[in-house]
């Protein structure tokens, strides 16, 4: 079951302290249950505007961002290729921050899909006074392990799309797959940038496949949509999401302990499997662990878990009340 498709009743930009504007819709009702959705990617966009058929509409006041870089945020990252060293985690959660104080919200239920899920648990880690629930649908942390699984190991399920990826990535001894794509999207030749972001493109159509090996080989449609998405993801892969070290999701989510999460994942999710969720949910007594065992990477079940969540989280004790108080 999902809710109605409901059109946003405000869109506006909120201009950060670093010189990008984000583009922000809010949908529902504005003295709803206040709720963020982060998108995947890195790269993503809000799109079509999927996302909101999780949310009551009666219940929710719902915010979505299109993340710095994407989507109709400016400036687009191949605009400003010079800045691309403002792209980080960190960036983008106080990005966060500064839309939910210029929209005056308190705290809210925080959402997401794929990456999107890797930046809430992080943002909740970080403002943890500011999170009162999180939702999260595809379950990743973006740690080095998921990394060279999601970009190497995985080869071995797609062995001759594989070869070609790896082939393609013209890497040099000892450099990892991802690095060299990541440092050939940003370098300097617009040519060589192209290539590398078709191959990194047709590889991720490959490694989502599995219930549709038609799909393979589709992705982003456009130079400029394949080349933006690539680059995005190989700088934030490379780098283990900027959060390595003590900022690893997994070593941290004790800090998370009381605050209620449900984790929705496909058991059939080869390119982000299902061991992700489960070990953050044995370390985290307040979440909730659905496995839908039919679908992989999104489908109708896993959409279904998590708005049936959305929908508990709506009727907590209290929320109803803080939101009448905003």
């Amino acid at each position: 079951m999902t809710h109605p498709h409901p059109e946003p009743y405000r869109t506006t930009t909120i201009a950060t302290d670093v010189g990008a504007s984000l583009y922000v819709e809010e949908s529902g009702t504005p003295d709803g249950v206040p709720a963020l959705w982060l998108h995947g990617g890195p790269g993503g966009s809000l799109g079509s505007g999927w996302y909101r058929t999780h949310f009551d509409p009666a219940r929710y006041r719902l915010v979505g961002i299109d993340q710095r870089g994407s989507g109709r945020s400016t400036p687009n990252v191949l605009d400003a290729r010079e800045r691309l060293a403002e792209h980080t985690t960190q960036r983008l959660i106080a990005d966060i921050e500064q839309v939910r104080q210029a929209l005056g919200i308190e705290s809210w239920v925080v959402a997401g899909v794929s990456w999107g899920t890797t930046l809430a648990l992080a943002y909740a880690l970080e403002h943890r006074d500011r999170v009162r629930a999180l939702a999260l649908l595809a379950v990743t942390t973006t740690s080095r392990d998921e990394v060279d699984w999601i970009t190497e190991g995985i080869g071995r399920v797609f062995p001759e799309d594989w070869d070609r990826f790896e082939r393609a990535s013209r890497r040099a001894p000892g450099e990892r797959v991802v690095d060299a794509y990541a440092r050939r999207l940003a370098g300097d030749d617009a040519a060589d940038r192209a290539l590398a972001a078709a191959e990194w493109d047709r590889w991720e159509s490959v490694h989502v496949s599995l219930d549709a090996p038609g799909s393979r080989g589709l992705g982003h449609t456009g130079l400029e949509a394949r080349e933006a998405f690539a680059t995005l993801v190989t700088r934030y892969w490379a780098n283990d999401g900027f959060l390595a070290g003590d900022r690893a999701i997994a070593a941290r989510i004790g800090e998370l302990a009381g605050l209620p999460a449900a984790l929705v994942h496909g058991r059939r999710d080869v390119s982000g499997p299902a061991i992700t969720p489960w070990r953050l949910h044995r370390g985290w007594p307040a979440s909730t662990l659905t496995i839908v065992e039919d679908e992989a990477h999104g489908g109708p079940g896993e959409s279904a878990a998590l708005t049936a969540a959305l929908d508990r989280f709506a009727g907590l004790d209290g929320f109803a009340a803080l939101a009448s108080d905003r």
